[in-house]
Protein backbone atom coordinates (compact mmCIF):
# COMPACT_ATOMS: atom_id res chain seq x y z
CA UNK A 1 0.00 0.00 0.00
CA UNK A 2 1.34 3.40 -1.09
CA UNK A 3 -1.42 5.47 0.54
CA UNK A 4 -2.56 6.39 -2.95
CA UNK A 5 -5.61 5.84 -5.13
CA UNK A 6 -3.32 3.73 -7.33
CA UNK A 7 -3.41 1.08 -4.60
CA UNK A 8 -6.78 0.11 -6.08
CA UNK A 9 -6.15 -2.60 -8.71
CA UNK A 10 -6.74 -1.39 -12.26
CA UNK A 11 -6.36 2.30 -11.47
CA UNK A 12 -3.72 4.46 -13.14
CA UNK A 13 -3.10 8.16 -12.50
CA UNK A 14 -1.37 10.69 -14.72
CA UNK A 15 -0.67 14.42 -14.48
CA UNK A 16 0.34 17.14 -16.91
CA UNK A 17 0.83 20.83 -16.25
CA UNK A 18 2.11 24.15 -17.51
CA UNK A 19 4.06 25.39 -14.52
CA UNK A 20 4.74 28.81 -16.03
CA UNK A 21 1.02 29.45 -16.42
CA UNK A 22 -0.01 27.65 -13.21
CA UNK A 23 -2.55 25.23 -14.59
CA UNK A 24 -2.79 21.52 -15.31
CA UNK A 25 -4.90 18.39 -15.41
CA UNK A 26 -5.09 14.96 -13.80
CA UNK A 27 -6.52 11.74 -15.24
CA UNK A 28 -7.68 8.59 -13.47
CA UNK A 29 -7.75 5.71 -15.95
CA UNK A 30 -9.28 2.26 -15.68
CA UNK A 31 -8.44 0.35 -18.87
CA UNK A 32 -11.02 -2.36 -18.18
CA UNK A 33 -13.69 0.21 -17.40
CA UNK A 34 -15.18 0.95 -13.98
CA UNK A 35 -18.79 1.30 -12.88
CA UNK A 36 -18.88 5.00 -12.09
CA UNK A 37 -21.14 7.38 -10.21
CA UNK A 38 -20.93 11.07 -9.37
CA UNK A 39 -22.30 13.56 -6.89
CA UNK A 40 -22.16 17.35 -7.27
CA UNK A 41 -22.63 19.52 -4.18
CA UNK A 42 -21.13 22.89 -5.12
CA UNK A 43 -23.22 25.72 -6.53
CA UNK A 44 -20.94 26.51 -9.50
CA UNK A 45 -19.80 23.25 -11.16
CA UNK A 46 -18.03 22.85 -14.48
CA UNK A 47 -18.52 19.28 -15.70
CA UNK A 48 -18.91 16.93 -18.68
CA UNK A 49 -20.52 13.53 -19.37
CA UNK A 50 -22.38 13.43 -16.06
CA UNK A 51 -25.65 12.32 -17.66
CA UNK A 52 -23.98 9.12 -18.86
CA UNK A 53 -23.44 8.20 -15.21
CA UNK A 54 -27.14 8.42 -14.34
CA UNK A 55 -28.26 4.91 -13.28
CA UNK A 56 -31.20 5.00 -15.72
CA UNK A 57 -28.96 5.55 -18.75
CA UNK A 58 -27.32 2.99 -21.04
CA UNK A 59 -23.59 3.27 -20.34
CA UNK A 60 -22.48 1.10 -17.44
CA UNK A 61 -18.79 1.96 -17.18
CA UNK A 62 -16.42 4.90 -17.53
CA UNK A 63 -12.86 4.42 -18.77
CA UNK A 64 -11.35 7.52 -17.26
CA UNK A 65 -12.12 10.52 -15.07
CA UNK A 66 -10.70 13.92 -15.97
CA UNK A 67 -9.90 16.62 -13.40
CA UNK A 68 -8.63 19.94 -14.73
CA UNK A 69 -7.89 23.57 -14.09
CA UNK A 70 -8.88 26.32 -16.49
CA UNK A 71 -12.53 26.65 -15.48
CA UNK A 72 -14.96 25.65 -18.26
CA UNK A 73 -12.22 26.13 -20.88
CA UNK A 74 -10.22 23.37 -19.21
CA UNK A 75 -12.83 20.77 -20.16
CA UNK A 76 -11.06 20.69 -23.55
CA UNK A 77 -8.40 18.50 -21.94
CA UNK A 78 -10.82 15.58 -21.78
CA UNK A 79 -10.72 15.35 -25.59
CA UNK A 80 -7.07 14.36 -25.30
CA UNK A 81 -8.01 11.63 -22.85
CA UNK A 82 -10.58 10.31 -25.32
CA UNK A 83 -8.03 10.32 -28.14
CA UNK A 84 -5.50 8.41 -26.03
CA UNK A 85 -8.02 5.79 -24.93
CA UNK A 86 -9.36 5.33 -28.46
CA UNK A 87 -5.83 4.74 -29.72
CA UNK A 88 -5.41 2.14 -26.97
CA UNK A 89 -8.61 0.39 -28.02
CA UNK A 90 -10.40 1.33 -24.81
CA UNK A 91 -14.02 2.44 -24.91
CA UNK A 92 -17.72 1.68 -25.25
CA UNK A 93 -18.43 -0.49 -28.29
CA UNK A 94 -20.93 1.29 -30.57
CA UNK A 95 -20.74 -1.25 -33.37
CA UNK A 96 -18.78 0.86 -35.84
CA UNK A 97 -16.03 1.72 -33.37
CA UNK A 98 -15.48 2.55 -29.74
CA UNK A 99 -16.28 5.65 -27.73
CA UNK A 100 -14.30 6.15 -24.49
CA UNK A 101 -16.48 7.41 -21.65
CA UNK A 102 -14.62 10.18 -19.84
CA UNK A 103 -16.63 12.23 -17.35
CA UNK A 104 -14.83 15.17 -15.83
CA UNK A 105 -14.87 18.31 -13.73
CA UNK A 106 -12.82 21.50 -13.61
CA UNK A 107 -11.74 24.08 -11.05
CA UNK A 108 -11.05 27.81 -11.34
CA UNK A 109 -7.32 28.61 -11.10
CA UNK A 110 -7.17 31.92 -13.01
CA UNK A 111 -6.33 34.03 -9.93
CA UNK A 112 -2.99 32.27 -9.58
CA UNK A 113 -2.02 31.60 -13.19
CA UNK A 114 -2.40 33.04 -16.66
CA UNK A 115 -6.14 33.03 -17.45
CA UNK A 116 -5.42 32.88 -21.18
CA UNK A 117 -3.64 29.51 -20.94
CA UNK A 118 -5.71 26.50 -19.91
CA UNK A 119 -5.54 22.72 -20.15
CA UNK A 120 -6.22 21.63 -23.73
CA UNK A 121 -6.41 18.43 -25.76
CA UNK A 122 -2.62 18.10 -25.94
CA UNK A 123 -2.28 18.43 -22.17
CA UNK A 124 -4.98 15.84 -21.54
CA UNK A 125 -3.22 13.44 -23.91
CA UNK A 126 0.11 14.03 -22.17
CA UNK A 127 -1.45 13.31 -18.77
CA UNK A 128 -2.52 9.92 -20.12
CA UNK A 129 0.97 9.25 -21.45
CA UNK A 130 2.26 10.02 -17.95
CA UNK A 131 -0.25 7.72 -16.27
CA UNK A 132 0.88 4.71 -14.30
CA UNK A 133 0.00 2.36 -11.47
CA UNK A 134 2.80 3.66 -9.25
CA UNK A 135 1.96 7.37 -9.44
CA UNK A 136 1.75 8.83 -5.93
CA UNK A 137 2.65 12.47 -6.67
CA UNK A 138 1.05 15.17 -4.53
CA UNK A 139 1.10 18.94 -4.19
CA UNK A 140 1.72 21.35 -7.07
CA UNK A 141 1.01 18.99 -9.93
CA UNK A 142 -1.74 18.22 -12.43
CA UNK A 143 -5.08 19.83 -11.64
CA UNK A 144 -3.57 21.15 -8.41
CA UNK A 145 -0.81 23.19 -10.08
CA UNK A 146 -2.61 26.52 -9.74
CA UNK A 147 -4.93 25.55 -6.89
CA UNK A 148 -5.29 27.78 -3.84
CA UNK A 149 -7.41 27.91 -0.70
CA UNK A 150 -8.84 30.55 1.63
CA UNK A 151 -10.38 33.07 -0.76
CA UNK A 152 -12.49 35.33 1.41
CA UNK A 153 -9.96 38.21 1.73
CA UNK A 154 -8.77 38.09 -1.87
CA UNK A 155 -5.66 36.80 -3.68
CA UNK A 156 -3.20 38.59 -1.40
CA UNK A 157 -4.25 36.31 1.47
CA UNK A 158 -4.55 32.95 -0.34
CA UNK A 159 -2.57 29.86 0.58
CA UNK A 160 -1.49 27.20 -1.87
CA UNK A 161 -3.69 24.18 -2.54
CA UNK A 162 -2.88 21.16 -4.65
CA UNK A 163 -3.35 17.46 -5.36
CA UNK A 164 -3.67 14.96 -2.53
CA UNK A 165 -4.23 11.21 -2.42
CA UNK A 166 -4.77 8.51 0.21
CA UNK A 167 -6.02 4.93 0.54
CA UNK A 168 -7.11 2.36 3.08
CA UNK A 169 -7.48 -1.40 3.04
CA UNK A 170 -10.06 -3.22 5.18
CA UNK A 171 -9.89 -6.94 4.59
CA UNK A 172 -9.98 -7.40 0.83
CA UNK A 173 -11.64 -4.02 0.23
CA UNK A 174 -9.36 -1.17 -0.92
CA UNK A 175 -10.66 2.39 -1.06
CA UNK A 176 -8.57 5.17 -2.59
CA UNK A 177 -9.10 8.89 -3.10
CA UNK A 178 -7.51 11.65 -5.14
CA UNK A 179 -8.50 15.30 -4.89
CA UNK A 180 -7.58 18.70 -6.28
CA UNK A 181 -8.09 21.18 -3.43
CA UNK A 182 -8.98 24.69 -4.58
CA UNK A 183 -11.48 25.62 -1.89
CA UNK A 184 -13.12 28.89 -0.94
CA UNK A 185 -12.84 27.81 2.69
CA UNK A 186 -10.08 26.68 5.04
CA UNK A 187 -8.53 23.22 5.19
CA UNK A 188 -8.92 21.58 8.60
CA UNK A 189 -7.12 18.52 9.89
CA UNK A 190 -10.08 16.46 11.21
CA UNK A 191 -7.76 14.54 13.53
CA UNK A 192 -6.76 17.70 15.43
CA UNK A 193 -9.51 20.15 14.54
CA UNK A 194 -6.90 22.76 13.60
CA UNK A 195 -6.88 24.87 10.45
CA UNK A 196 -3.78 23.97 8.45
CA UNK A 197 -4.30 26.08 5.30
CA UNK A 198 -6.64 28.87 4.30
CA UNK A 199 -7.01 32.61 4.56
CA UNK A 200 -3.94 34.36 5.96
CA UNK A 201 -4.14 36.92 8.74
CA UNK A 202 -3.27 40.58 8.16
CA UNK A 203 0.45 39.98 8.85
CA UNK A 204 0.49 36.93 6.54
CA UNK A 205 2.37 34.95 9.15
CA UNK A 206 -0.50 32.83 10.42
CA UNK A 207 -4.02 31.82 9.54
CA UNK A 208 -7.23 33.73 9.95
CA UNK A 209 -10.52 31.84 10.26
CA UNK A 210 -12.87 32.09 7.29
CA UNK A 211 -15.93 31.25 9.35
CA UNK A 212 -15.08 33.97 11.87
CA UNK A 213 -14.76 36.45 9.01
CA UNK A 214 -18.04 35.29 7.48
CA UNK A 215 -19.72 35.78 10.84
CA UNK A 216 -18.41 39.32 11.26
CA UNK A 217 -18.88 42.71 9.67
CA UNK A 218 -15.61 42.27 7.72
CA UNK A 219 -17.40 40.70 4.77
CA UNK A 220 -18.05 43.20 1.98
CA UNK A 221 -18.89 43.25 -1.70
CA UNK A 222 -15.17 43.55 -2.52
CA UNK A 223 -14.28 40.24 -0.93
CA UNK A 224 -13.21 37.55 -3.42
CA UNK A 225 -15.90 34.88 -3.17
CA UNK A 226 -15.42 33.43 -6.65
CA UNK A 227 -12.69 31.29 -8.16
CA UNK A 228 -12.85 28.02 -6.28
CA UNK A 229 -13.91 24.35 -6.46
CA UNK A 230 -12.61 21.09 -4.99
CA UNK A 231 -12.88 18.06 -7.29
CA UNK A 232 -11.94 14.47 -6.66
CA UNK A 233 -12.43 10.79 -7.28
CA UNK A 234 -12.91 7.69 -5.12
CA UNK A 235 -11.88 4.27 -6.43
CA UNK A 236 -12.88 0.93 -4.89
CA UNK A 237 -12.03 -2.65 -5.90
CA UNK A 238 -15.58 -3.87 -5.30
CA UNK A 239 -18.62 -4.91 -7.31
CA UNK A 240 -21.09 -2.05 -7.18
CA UNK A 241 -23.93 -0.79 -9.36
CA UNK A 242 -24.09 2.74 -10.75
CA UNK A 243 -26.61 3.64 -8.02
CA UNK A 244 -24.28 2.31 -5.35
CA UNK A 245 -21.25 4.18 -6.71
CA UNK A 246 -23.30 7.37 -6.70
CA UNK A 247 -24.18 6.75 -3.06
CA UNK A 248 -20.52 6.22 -2.21
CA UNK A 249 -19.67 9.51 -3.96
CA UNK A 250 -22.38 11.21 -1.88
CA UNK A 251 -20.94 9.79 1.33
CA UNK A 252 -17.42 10.82 0.29
CA UNK A 253 -18.59 14.44 0.34
CA UNK A 254 -18.67 14.03 4.13
CA UNK A 255 -14.88 13.91 3.81
CA UNK A 256 -15.00 17.30 2.10
CA UNK A 257 -17.11 18.62 4.97
CA UNK A 258 -14.76 17.26 7.63
CA UNK A 259 -11.64 18.76 6.06
CA UNK A 260 -12.88 22.02 4.46
CA UNK A 261 -14.94 24.78 6.07
CA UNK A 262 -17.08 26.26 4.63
CA UNK A 263 -17.72 23.81 1.81
CA UNK A 264 -20.34 23.37 -0.95
CA UNK A 265 -20.88 27.11 -1.29
CA UNK A 266 -22.50 28.87 -4.25
CA UNK A 267 -18.95 29.77 -5.31
CA UNK A 268 -17.57 26.20 -5.32
CA UNK A 269 -18.26 23.50 -7.91
CA UNK A 270 -17.48 20.62 -5.55
CA UNK A 271 -17.75 17.29 -7.38
CA UNK A 272 -16.77 13.71 -6.48
CA UNK A 273 -16.70 10.70 -8.80
CA UNK A 274 -16.61 7.08 -7.64
CA UNK A 275 -15.11 4.32 -9.79
CA UNK A 276 -15.75 0.67 -8.85
CA UNK A 277 -13.26 -1.63 -10.57
CA UNK A 278 -14.84 -4.83 -9.21
CA UNK A 279 -13.48 -8.07 -7.82
CA UNK A 280 -14.53 -7.90 -4.16
CA UNK A 281 -17.94 -8.21 -2.52
CA UNK A 282 -18.73 -5.37 -0.14
CA UNK A 283 -21.52 -3.17 1.14
CA UNK A 284 -21.80 0.41 -0.18
CA UNK A 285 -22.33 1.68 3.38
CA UNK A 286 -18.96 0.29 4.43
CA UNK A 287 -17.22 1.57 1.31
CA UNK A 288 -18.87 4.99 1.61
CA UNK A 289 -17.96 5.43 5.26
CA UNK A 290 -14.34 4.55 4.52
CA UNK A 291 -14.39 6.78 1.43
CA UNK A 292 -15.31 9.80 3.56
CA UNK A 293 -12.34 9.24 5.85
CA UNK A 294 -9.92 8.56 3.00
CA UNK A 295 -11.09 11.67 1.15
CA UNK A 296 -10.56 13.82 4.24
CA UNK A 297 -7.04 12.44 4.57
CA UNK A 298 -6.34 13.15 0.90
CA UNK A 299 -7.41 16.78 1.38
CA UNK A 300 -5.04 17.17 4.33
CA UNK A 301 -2.26 15.58 2.27
CA UNK A 302 -2.94 18.05 -0.55
CA UNK A 303 -2.54 21.02 1.79
CA UNK A 304 0.56 19.68 3.51
CA UNK A 305 2.31 18.82 0.23
CA UNK A 306 1.47 22.09 -1.52
CA UNK A 307 4.63 24.16 -1.90
CA UNK A 308 4.88 27.93 -2.08
CA UNK A 309 4.54 29.10 -5.69
CA UNK A 310 3.37 32.07 -7.76
CA UNK A 311 3.66 34.32 -4.72
CA UNK A 312 1.24 32.11 -2.77
CA UNK A 313 2.67 30.56 0.43
CA UNK A 314 2.38 26.87 1.14
CA UNK A 315 1.91 24.97 4.38
CA UNK A 316 5.61 24.61 5.20
CA UNK A 317 6.35 28.31 4.67
CA UNK A 318 3.64 29.42 7.09
CA UNK A 319 4.84 26.90 9.66
CA UNK A 320 8.37 28.31 9.38
CA UNK A 321 7.04 31.80 10.02
CA UNK A 322 5.71 30.60 13.34
CA UNK A 323 2.15 29.91 12.37
CA UNK A 324 0.16 27.77 14.77
CA UNK A 325 -1.07 25.40 12.07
Amino acid sequence: MKNSITDVPGIEVGHAQNRDSATGCTVIICREGAVTGVDVRGGGPGTRELESLDPVNLVTKAHGVYLGGGSAYGLDGAAGVMQFLEEEGIGFDVGVGIVPIVPGAVLFDFFVGDPKIRPDKAMGYLACQNAGKENTDQGNIGAGTGASVGKIKGPEYFMKGGIGTASRQVGELIVGAIVAVNAFGDVIDPFTGRIIAGTLDDEKKDLADTMSILSSSEVSESNAFSGNTTIGCIAVNADFTKSETRKIAMMAHDGFARAINPIHTMYDGDTIFCMATGGVKSDPTIAGAIAAEVMAEAIVNAAKNAESAYGVPGYREIRKKGGKN
